[in-house]
């Protein structure tokens, strides 16, 4: 049977911004995105025409760079410059 990706399963360094979010790390990137979508949810931030997208609030706006609204596939890019 094959190995998982060790590399998807690294823990990653969180900047401060993405902290805010997601809480403190190291934690790999897969319970980055899983965080994140827990506050998604939690905070009703999912555009309710288009649940694609997401609202950003004063939180995501530091995290996203500035941009008030982002597709989920565009955040997974955003995401990783807050990753090292």
């Amino acid at each position: 049977m094959p190995k998982a990706n060790s590399a998807f399963m690294k823990p990653m360094t969180i900047s401060a911004d993405l902290a805010a979010v997601v809480g403190k790390g190291p934690m790999p990137r897969s319970d980055v995105v899983k965080n994140i979508w827990v506050y998604i949810k939690k905070n009703d931030l999912q555009d309710p025409k288009n649940k694609r997208n997401i609202i950003a609030d004063a939180n995501l706006l530091k995290v996203f760079g500035g941009k008030k609204s982002v597709s989920m596939f565009e955040m997974a890019k955003l995401l990783s410059v807050h990753l090292s």
